[in-house]
């Protein structure tokens, strides 16, 4: 027999559904949060890290926080082009909702220089002079949770976020952004630890975009 003749054949259709089996399975007697339990495993399911189930953490009810403001239309803003292009754009759509990612304009790198800061500081500024509900979507940049933290605490936003969710990956700063924000009294989903990244950042929104479609993608 071939390595080949080894492989299951699966449909692609039941590709996904036969992934969140295995995840079942192997979560075993691992108890989650019904409320949360949909997004945790389909973060599994994009990373295939089981890490997940124990250090992403919710405030109380992040994720039904985070479904009704989307069914109420509101838009998310990234810290990523890639984590931008990896939601669902067209559940969002259908709610009323857009992306927005600053990270791209010429006038935000050319203010950051000026004002020796990242880009990712000056997107969340952007963002927030938007003046409408936002869910703020971090997965690469703690400068833009640093910089979120900031401007609550100065009282600078005026729509504060509907929902924070913060999960840069990295060494630098981090953990510590990170905390900065499990701190806050703002609706927030986090990945405690170094581990994250933009295509986690986009799984949850995802997650949180099936659920309020009523599509639980399981």
């Amino acid at each position: 027999m071939g390595e080949l003749d080894k492989l299951e054949f699966v449909k692609p259709a039941d590709i996904e559904r036969r992934s969140f089996e295995i995840i079942s399975k192997e979560l075993g007697d691992k108890c989650l949060d019904a409320r949360n339990e949909l997004v945790v495993k389909r973060v599994i399911h994009t990373t295939a890290d089981f890490d997940y189930a124990d250090n992403l953490v919710f405030s109380e009810n992040a994720t039904a926080i985070g479904v009704q403001a989307l069914k109420a239309g509101c838009s998310i803003v990234t810290d990523t082009q890639m984590a931008a292009s990896g939601i669902n754009k067209r559940v969002l759509a259908r709610f009323g909702g857009q992306v927005h990612n600053f990270m791209q304009d010429a006038d935000v790198a050319a203010e950051a220089r000026e004002r020796g800061v990242t880009r990712s500081a000056v997107c969340m500024e952007r963002a927030a002079a938007l003046n409408k509900p936002l869910i703020y979507v971090i997965g690469n940049a703690p400068t833009a949770l640093v910089r979120l933290y900031e401007m609550l605490q100065e009282g600078a936003m005026s729509f504060p976020p509907q929902l924070i969710v913060g999960v840069p990956v990295g060494f630098v700063n981090v953990v510590e952004s990170k905390e900065l924000i499990c701190n806050l009294d703002v609706p927030h989903i986090v990945a405690r630890g170094r581990k994250g990244g933009s295509n986690v950042a986009a799984a949850i929104c995802n997650a949180l975009l099936y659920l309020a479609s009523g599509d639980a993608r399981e």
